[in-house]
């Protein structure tokens, strides 16, 4: 996984003489990879912490991960968000940097699995911040959110309420109808922070279902709240062409505190 994160205000991306610190702090000599989401304000913080850290004698490598497939721009981001490829991006090339893999090999590794990789949230509820106190948008009792961000945006359209099958088979076709996988593919079944992981277990048997029927195989499946959005109700599914490298790195172990096995 990573070696340092760097966290800012929610919802608004960190600064880059953190991200430069950061990245001084956990320099071995081989370099550091910056794993950036298509954010406005990320990419061009990362941008500039790149260049202070080049300048303090640290090589860096970056990978845009820019995986949601529910909207080609939105409020914070020019192209695609990104989602929950990000946990996918972090642990294979994790996986890849604790074997010794040089940075340009890391590097590589984590781009095509963000390349494979296509997401989909749906919200049942808006977020709440700490600093506006109310939800950041209106979403009526009884109605959905279809194709959410994390940082509390609304989506592309916003439906009656659905069942975990109807919300199942939106979800998966539309990653689908992009990502059109043909080898097995890992799945994550993430909660948006407030989603009980008994609905989202259930909504996994539903999204496997809907893969069954389209005739893709499942290589793993995640089920937690991993890349989440505060007290935000709903959930997202993020698929991921796997291959042997791909799936060998990911069953590398792990051990942090949200997500550990192999050991």
């Amino acid at each position: 996984m990573l070696s340092a994160a760097c966290p800012g205000e929610v919802f608004t991306s960190p600064v880059p003489d953190q991200m430069a610190r950061a990245a001084a702090a956990v320099d071995s000599g081989a370099g550091v990879l910056f794993v950036v989401k298509n954010y406005t304000g990320d990419v061009l913080n990362f941008d500039m912490a790149q260049e202070l850290a080049e300048d303090e004698g640290v090589q860096v490598a970056k990978v845009l991960v820019n995986d949601d497939v529910a909207v080609q721009d939105s409020l914070y981001t020019a192209g695609r968000r990104g989602t929950g490829a990000t946990l996918f991006v972090e642990k294979i090339a994790g996986a890849a940097a604790e074997e010794g893999a040089p940075l340009e090999r890391v590097e590589a590794v984590a781009r095509r699995v963000n390349e494979r990789s296509r997401s989909f949230g749906v919200a049942l509820s808006a977020v709440t911040t700490p600093a506006k106190g109310t939800p950041t948008f209106d979403l009526p009792s009884g109605e959905l959110e279809l194709g959410i961000g994390i940082h509390g945006e609304p989506g592309r359209e916003r439906r009656p309420m659905m069942t975990s099958r109807e919300i199942a088979d939106f979800t998966v076709e539309a990653v689908l109808d992009d990502l059109r996988p043909s080898s097995p593919v890992l799945a994550l079944v993430n909660g948006m922070g407030a989603t009980p992981l008994l609905e989202l277990y259930g909504f996994s048997a539903e999204v496997h279902r809907v893969l069954a029927e389209r005739g893709v195989p499942v290589a793993r499946t995640l089920v937690g709240n991993y890349v989440t959005s505060l007290d935000m109700a709903g959930c997202s599914v993020t698929l991921c062409e796997a291959d042997e490298e791909i799936l060998r790195l990911w069953d590398a172990p792990v051990e942090t505190p949200a997500l550990r096995w192999g050991r």
